[in-house]
């Protein structure tokens, strides 16, 4: 794909969001059943995944676990998101890779102490880029990326969380 054919791709839809600005907005869903040895089957959209508790936590290392799939997560939208701005910005990226790394204290999880925190203390997000960009751009790449990647700031700025629940 090329930044012509990306404009092309995005201009009809960026036009809608401007004149109709409620179409934009669309509720993304995940689901989940339980399962076994205390395992939730999550429907991800393209295939199931079996997520489980962490090693830390007592559970086998067998199954996903929902610490890392929220690093994966944040690793592709980021991936994605740095993919499509180097397109539409015409920088060329020979090679991209992300690492995500994320610091838990399983001692709040597990309610061994109430002053460690459940939830990650820090996430770090890396790329390693191969490109023969100047390093001005390569800041643009990377502000533009942070800037428009869904989960990044998600994880960032934070959002209201409900929880219901039906019987």
């Amino acid at each position: 794909m090329n930044a012509e054919t990306i404009r092309s791709i995005q201009a009809p839809l960026k036009k809608k969001y401007k004149e109709s600005p409620d179409s934009a907005l669309v509720t993304l869903k995940a689901s989940g059943n339980i399962g076994e040895n205390l395992s939730c089957k999550v429907e991800t959209g393209k295939a199931m995944v079996e997520a489980g508790l962490h090693p830390a936590t007592g559970g086998s290392g067998v199954q996903a676990c929902s610490g890392d799939m929220l690093l994966e997560a944040l690793v592709a939208c980021a991936g994605v998101t740095l993919n499509t701005v180097a397109t539409a910005i015409e920088l060329n990226l020979e090679k991209a890779e992300l690492t995500a790394e994320g610091d838990l204290d399983f001692r709040g999880t597990l309610g061994v102490s109430k002053e460690a925190p459940v939830g990650f203390r820090e996430i770090r997000l890396h790329f390693d880029l191969k490109t023969d960009a100047a390093e001005d751009q390569i800041e643009t790449l990377l502000k533009l990326t942070e800037r428009y990647c869904v989960v990044y700031q998600t994880l960032k700025n934070g959002v209201p969380v409900k929880i219901s629940h039906s019987i």
